[in-house]
């Protein structure tokens, strides 16, 4: 426990000297808005063990609702961030209520269905900007006192926001409810055999999930200042599962380093690629950029054969040996 206590303590050290050592702010904020993002998923799959395949739609869903309230209704901030966090809240008791009652395969297609019909809805919707996305949200005061329009006042906002919804996660594993949760996962028949109702405890970690998803929709739409269809899109439910199985599965870090690896990929395998061509001389590093896709796929497949429990995953479980000898 306290070297997870010093790792953490290190991490956020490092998260709040991040924008002094040259990384670019919005860079950051976008990776802490995933890394909530996949939290949020593995909090339902990694701890109760409800694998869905609809989770974008209570990202995107959310960041379109901020975004149109913070653009059309003129609201504040921390108005729309919990508007949006309400709204995806609302869409997990939905969707969960329907899907609830089914397990396995059948629950995630049932989840990938209906998120499914959100994307069409967000596609047609007239507030949503359809293909050209939801452009033009103001970042606005907070409280009406704090200008959020500077790169670095936004960032410590969200680093804040992330940190506290993180807080949350930890603190609601560790309780009486969070060790329901791993027994349903670990052994639901049992677990109805003591006389807990599996079914409510579900649905309340689904609903819990799915509105930590929409508060990182909805910082992320005020940070960026637009939300796309991407953001609703099935291959967003798709990615947040790849952060969370190279991360590790079922771990509090695991999500955090997933996400860091799949959104570095993503932002800066253009430049990795051209460093790696100008020191090693060979040019096919420098169409790394295109290649994108590919890249992250194979990585996925390594960690799939190599890295069972994810990397966090497996060095949790390296330490763990070395304590028992």
């Amino acid at each position: 426990m306290q070297t997870k206590t010093i790792g953490y303590g290190l991490l956020l050290l490092a998260l709040l000297a991040a924008p002094f050592l040259g990384v670019y702010p919005v860079f950051m904020m976008k990776l802490l808005c995933f890394a909530l993002f996949a939290s949020a998923f593995n909090l339902l799959l990694g701890y109760t063990g409800l694998l869905s395949f609809g989770h974008a739609a209570f990202l995107g869903g959310s960041a379109y609702m901020a975004g149109h309230a913070l653009k059309a209704w003129h609201l504040t901030p921390e108005l729309g961030l919990l508007l949006g966090t309400a709204s995806g809240a609302l869409l997990g008791l939905v969707f969960g209520w329907l899907a609830i009652r089914r397990q396995g395969i059948y629950f995630a297609m049932i989840t990938m269905a209906l998120a499914q019909m959100l994307f069409f809805i967000c596609l047609q919707a007239p507030f949503t900007g359809g293909e050209d996305g939801l452009q033009g949200v103001p970042r606005g005061n907070l409280f009406g006192v704090v200008d959020l329009g500077n790169d670095l006042t936004m960032y410590y906002v969200t680093l804040l926001v992330a940190v506290a919804a993180f807080l949350l996660i930890a603190r609601t594993i560790h309780s009486p409810f969070g060790q329901v949760l791993k027994a349903i996962k670990e052994n639901e028949p049992r677990a109805i055999s003591l006389g807990y109702d599996t079914a409510r405890f579900k649905l309340l970690a689904f609903v819990l999930s799915a509105a930590l998803a929409g508060l990182a929709g909805s910082l992320k739409t005020l940070v960026l200042g637009f939300a796309t269809l991407s953001d609703v899109h099935w291959t967003a439910s798709g990615q947040v599962i790849l952060m969370t199985l190279v991360g590790g599965l079922g771990t509090l870090s695991g999500p955090l380093l997933g996400s860091a690896i799949v959104v570095v990929l993503e932002n800066k395998l253009g430049e990795i690629g051209s460093v790696l061509a100008q020191a090693t001389g060979i040019e096919w590093f420098s169409t790394l950029g295109e290649s994108v896709t590919m890249v992250t796929g194979l990585i996925f497949v390594v960690c799939v054969l190599a890295f069972r429990r994810g990397v966090m995953g497996e060095i949790i479980a390296l330490l763990q040996r070395r304590r028992g000898r």
